[in-house]
């Protein structure tokens, strides 16, 4: 530990290195939310249908992609798709849809403990209005279930940007791998590592406590 040297991190380092893979790991995590949110919702409402054609494969899907690591979801992606359309795709491209199909099962248990949470009277004074199922949803029931996960949501979207690393495995240039790479050109690896977990746990720290704010606001609204 006394051999440590930080005095390469600098402006030129961070912004020659640092900032790409920062960039890409925003966006990702940006990209696979928002993605993961919208699908999940769809699974969500399909395994609430109350019909077996629409909720066994939504089922099976939730259920098949969380038994999986997301490490293997992201090297099977990348190594086997390229077979099946006789083309690489790019480790970038297959990141964010990787991120987006493995994250709509995460999503989409959240999405329907919200629905669930909705009071059944809810429900019940749509239905004594005449909205339809679709109408339900859209206006009444999603727009709360919205509100009440929204901790939820945010927490596990900031699981996912600690999540974006693994795709340091397909060799995408995230946050890590800039890191790592400003590291290797100055013979300053474990500088860099160590760094890395500095800036990591600077940024899920403070998103943790700006969800946690969040949170008391919502309960208060209650």
């Amino acid at each position: 530990m006394t051999n440590l040297d930080f005095g390469f991190y600098n402006w030129d380092v961070i912004t020659s290195f640092i900032l790409k893979g920062f960039y890409f790991s925003v966006f990702l995590t940006s990209v696979a939310t928002l993605g993961g949110v919208v699908f999940g919702t769809l699974l969500a409402l399909m395994r609430l249908s109350g019909k077996k054609w629409l909720d066994m494969p939504a089922a099976f899907y939730v259920n098949g992609m969380r038994s999986v690591p997301l490490v293997m979801v992201i090297l099977g992606f990348f190594l086997l798709v390229p077979f099946v359309i006789g083309r690489p795709i790019g480790a970038e491209y297959s990141a964010v849809i990787t991120f987006i199909a493995f994250e709509a099962a995460y999503f989409s248990e959240i999405m329907r403990a919200g629905i669930q949470s909705i009071p059944r009277g809810q429900v019940h004074a749509a239905q004594a209005v005449g909205m339809s199922y679709g109408q339900q949803m859209k206006l009444v029931i999603l727009p709360q279930a919205f509100r009440n996960m929204l901790p939820v949501l945010l927490t596990q979207t900031i699981i996912l940007f600690q999540d974006t690393s693994l795709v340091y495995a397909i060799g995408a240039y995230d946050l890590l791998k800039g890191f790592e790479t400003a590291g290797k050109n100055f013979g300053r690896p474990v500088e860099s590592y160590l760094l890395a977990a500095v800036v990591y746990f600077i940024i899920c720290y403070a998103l943790s406590w700006v969800v946690k704010r969040l949170h008391k606001k919502i309960a208060i609204i209650r």
